[in-house]
């Protein structure tokens, strides 16, 4: 595999409930997109490649754009009142508010699919009995876990209070126990829930909905 630096280019996340309207508005085509979907698209006079994806939780689109007219078309997009800047800190909350779309370094190599709760981004055709079942890395490993589970999970943490955990923290099993059991990978502040959210990996034997861990944590695994 090959990849190609394109430095002639901008890549702009426009995501959001409202991103299918805000952009058919200066791009009437994208209309027909589904999920997944990518092609070219002009946006507001502008050839872009357009793909209804993103990293963030919501409905969104990705819009790769020549740099000499990235600013130009920014500008128009946000000439929508429903349209904002965000930044680095609104975008992760997204995603942990998503739960399912963590990112590196926030997992470990070792921690695939099955223990980071990622099973979903296994394609039915790989998965045991298969049209193509397994021939990818770790395919052994995998396909075992998902017929018999990965002995550790990544969970959803409800902490208390209104502090957040953050990412590193060591979660223990009660407050008298002396060994450590779990750490938090992701903590912050939950807009939606209007409270603390984190996740972290626990044994899977400890990670069922509303078991509490160290007060010092304050915590509750769900699903």
């Amino acid at each position: 595999m090959t990849i190609d630096v394109l430095e002639e280019r901008v890549l702009v996340a426009l995501q959001g409930p409202l991103a299918a309207d805000a952009l058919a508005k200066i791009s009437p085509t994208t209309v027909a997109m589904k999920f997944m979907d990518a092609g070219c698209h002009v946006v507001a006079g502008v050839p872009c490649l357009v793909s209804r994806s993103g990293y963030t939780g919501e409905d969104g689109y990705e819009l790769s754009i020549p740099a000499d007219r990235a600013v130009e078309l920014v500008e128009r997009l946000l000439a929508n009142r429903d349209v904002m800047l965000i930044g680095l800190g609104a975008r992760d909350s997204l995603r942990l508010e998503g739960r399912a779309l963590p990112l590196r370094p926030r997992y470990r190599c070792d921690h695939h699919s099955c223990r980071a709760a990622l099973e979903w981004t296994i394609a039915k055709s790989r998965r045991p009995g298969g049209a193509r079942s397994g021939g990818f890395p770790g395919a052994d490993v995998v396909l075992a876990q998902l017929c018999d589970g990965a002995p550790r999970r990544r969970v959803g943490l409800s902490p208390d209070g209104r502090a957040p955990v953050r990412a590193g923290a060591i979660i223990f099993r009660d407050d008298l126990a002396a060994q450590a059991i779990g750490q938090v990978t992701s903590g912050g502040f939950g807009p939606s829930v209007n409270r603390p959210v984190a996740m972290g990996y626990l044994p899977a034997d400890l990670a069922a909905p509303g078991t509490r861990y160290s007060p010092r944590y304050a915590a509750s695994a769900c699903r």
